[in-house]
Parts: structure tokens; C-alpha cells; sequence
């Protein structure tokens, strides 16, 4: 097993910290830091309305199976998901139904085209081709940009 330098990352860091340092290794050009906050959240959303356009019931336990990760690893970051994920819900819920799978399937293939271009500018592969849980790690990048800028804990 391979230790971390102490320089690097603290002994002491919490998993959240150590999740976001992983996903930040490949996420360091800044071309591919504004491709990513534009379509990480852009494909949260899809995910979203493509569960939702088979129940809405569906999104919402998706949702809420991802808030308690996302509580286990911060409660700070768990309410900036949950403010994000309440808005993401509340737009699918006025959007006409009928439109909700068509637009989002578009919506995710262009957003993903835009992340692998943002990974060939980086030079590196996306985090979550070597560990899943960085395709929910994502959001969290994103807004851990808000909240270091707002001085918010999490």
C-alpha cells in the first residue's frame, strides 16, 4: 500500500478533502475546469430527467440514495447538493413531461462530448474510468469552487 506524503495531502485529511484532491489531479488545466463546471452540472440534470422520464418517484429516491452519500462525506457539501438537487427536480417538474427525455438525452450526449474534450485538453483520462464514485465526486469539485470562494465550510 502506498502512502500519501505528507505534503501532499495531511494525515489528517477527511475523505471528502481526499476524493476532491483525487478528482482535482485530473482537472488542473483551466479550459477543462470551465468545460467541467458547465457540463458536470449539465449532466447531473440529465441523469435526473432520464430517471425521471421513467417515474418521477425514481429521480427522487436516485436523488435521495445520493444525498446520503454526500451527507456521509459532508454535511456542508450535502446541502449544497440538496439546494441543487431540489432545483434540478422543481425545473423537471414544470418542464413539459412529454419533452423531458428527448431534451435530456440530447442534452447528455453534447455535455459528455464537451467532457472528453476537456480530458483530450487535459491529457488525461476522465477520474471515473478508474473509480465510479468520482461520476458523483464531479459535483462536488464544482461546488467546492463556491463555497472556497464564499468562505462556506463543508
Amino acid at each position: 500500500m502506498q502512502t500519501i506524503q505528507s505534503t501532499e495531502i495531511p494525515p489528517s485529511a477527511r475523505k471528502v478533502e481526499l476524493l476532491l484532491n483525487q478528482y482535482a489531479e485530473s482537472h488542473r488545466n483551466p479550459t477543462n475546469e470551465v468545460i467541467h463546471f458547465i457540463c458536470v452540472p449539465v449532466i447531473m440534470w440529465t441523469v435526473l430527467a432520464l430517471v425521471w422520464s421513467i417515474h418521477p418517484s425514481i429521480a427522487l429516491a436516485v436523488t435521495a440514495a445520493a444525498l446520503l452519500y454526500y451527507l456521509s462525506l459532508s454535511v456542508g457539501f450535502a446541502v449544497g447538493m440538496s439546494l441543487m438537487a431540489a432545483a434540478m427536480l422543481v425545473f423537471l417538474w414544470y418542464l413539459p413531461q412529454q419533452m423531458i427525455l428527448q431534451v435530456a438525452i440530447i442534452a447528455f450526449v453534447i455535455a459528455w462530448i464537451f467532457q472528453f474534450i476537456g480530458h483530450k485538453i487535459e491529457g488525461k483520462k476522465p477520474s471515473f474510468l478508474e473509480d465510479v464514485r468520482f461520476l458523483l465526486i464531479g459535483p462536488l469539485f464544482v461546488i467546492s469552487f463556491l463555497y472556497r470562494r464564499w468562505k462556506l465550510p463543508y
